[in-house]
């Protein structure tokens, strides 16, 4: 039986190789398309005569979108197959793509946002299962972590490469498709775009999957189940009060925190030249995805400095989070702001092992699932009313005084922390 520590490319078999392989390359073309455009999405609106507010309505349909479609589909993967869904999804992105191009209306963005969320519902839980099932067929007793460690560091490759590409085309290109009546950040979407068709050429023929019926009665089932699994998980949460106290805390974690990750570059981009401001943007943005997946990293050894109480640590993380957002808030220079956002997304990067561990010790075999979606819902909903919330105070005051007021969102999240370390201490006393 071979173990994580024996785990090695060359001792598996060639149909493992192959399989792991053929996810790379997938989950790095899928990101790479999605990458394009994350760099330059708050710009791209502002240009085409979004406001704060208004950007932030349309990310608060993504999210709500998101919400509210992921508790029914989730299991829909599981019972017509993780392929179909995952087509169904690059369709769903190409829609949205699509919608973007064609319009600088509000309303016409808001279905194109509607459809990014509903591609994310469709995106959970697909290939991911498939890539597990598959390779522990292929390669039986063989530990699939760090298999999965390949594909999430091509994920990583695929967002961070995107990203600066997507910074770089409005830049090289963007005085060219002036000229033609475009925006030079159509260029990040059209490629993009034409990316997301090769994603859905290459699974359409490289993933291979045992077609299974097609069963509509799962689909309606799981609309019906929605009111049952939120009714479930939050009987549950009130059951166990220190899940209550977690699921408060990361919904105002994300309300803080949402609007800082979404519209930084509208606000870095006037510290910069002109000619090079979107590739500066682009590059910033692949610097926030590896400074989050360093901070990961750093992660176990912070929480052993606080001797493994992970509810500690996350007190902790969520503090200096406080602290960082504050500062950034404060810069007026591109130098001092590109320091301060990299140690903010490393702190970010911080806060995930922590928050997972608590409310994985707190639940049982049987309720994980129903409780990881509760979990995601009240993201969801926190991450959305952040972004209405900040998006209306930018645009009356402004977005460092926006984030400033977030900041009250994380220092709230650290009392209520403070409080779930004590009870959890407690209850190993």
């Amino acid at each position: 039986m071979a173990t994580e520590l024996e785990f090695s490319i060359s001792a598996l078999t060639a149909p493992a190789r192959r399989h792991i392989r053929v996810f790379q390359v997938h989950q790095f073309l899928d990101r790479f398309a999605m990458g394009l455009t994350v760099a330059v999405v708050a710009l791209a609106l502002t240009d085409r005569g979004m406001d704060l507010f208004q950007i932030s309505l349309l990310f608060g349909i993504y999210s709500i979108t998101t919400m509210a479609m992921e508790l029914p589909f989730g299991g829909l993967a599981d019972s017509i197959g993780r392929k179909p869904v995952f087509l169904a999804a690059v369709v769903a992105s190409l829609i949205s793509l699509a919608l973007f191009l064609s319009t600088r209306e509000f309303y016409v963005l808001a279905l194109s946002f509607a459809f990014i969320g509903f591609g994310r519902a469709l995106r959970s839980g697909t290939l991911d299962a498939w890539f597990v099932e598959t390779f522990k067929a292929v390669a039986p007793n063989v530990d699939v972590q760090p298999a999965l460690a390949k594909a999430q560091w091509a994920n990583a490759m695929g967002l961070a490469v995107g990203a600066v590409l997507g910074g770089i085309l409005p830049d090289l290109f963007g005085p060219a498709a002036e000229r033609l009546g475009f925006s030079p950040y159509d260029l990040s979407y059209a490629a993009s775009m034409a990316l997301m068709l090769g994603v859905f050429v290459y699974t359409l023929r490289v993933i291979v999957e045992k077609p299974r019926p097609l069963n509509l009665q799962a689909l309606k089932q799981g609309f019906v189940s929605v009111p049952l699994v939120i009714k479930d998980a939050g009987l549950l949460a009130l059951r166990h009060p220190a899940l209550s106290v977690l699921l408060a805390a990361l919904a105002l974690f994300l309300m803080a925190t949402n609007p800082v990750e979404v519209i930084w570059p509208t606000h870095a981009k006037p510290m910069l030249d002109e000619g090079y401001a979107n590739s500066l943007i682009g590059v910033l943005t692949a610097a926030y995805f590896f400074s989050i997946a360093f901070g990961a990293s750093l992660s176990p050894r912070i929480s052993r400095i606080f001797k493994r109480r992970h509810a500690t640590t996350l007190a902790a993380a969520f503090a200096g989070l406080a602290v960082v957002q504050i500062a950034l808030a404060l810069q007026g220079g591109i130098i001092g702001f590109v320091v301060v956002f990299i140690l903010y997304s490393v702190c970010l990067g911080i806060t995930e092992t922590p928050a997972s561990s608590i409310l994985h010790r707190c639940v049982e075999d049987h309720q994980r699932s129903t409780m990881l979606s509760l979990r995601s819902l009240m993201q969801q909903l926190g991450g959305a009313l952040g972004m209405v919330f900040a998006g209306a105070v930018a645009e009356i005051y402004s977005t460092p005084t926006a984030w400033m007021i977030g900041a009250v969102f994380l220092f709230v999240a650290v009392f209520l922390i403070s409080v779930l370390a004590r009870r959890l201490a407690a209850e190993v006393e």
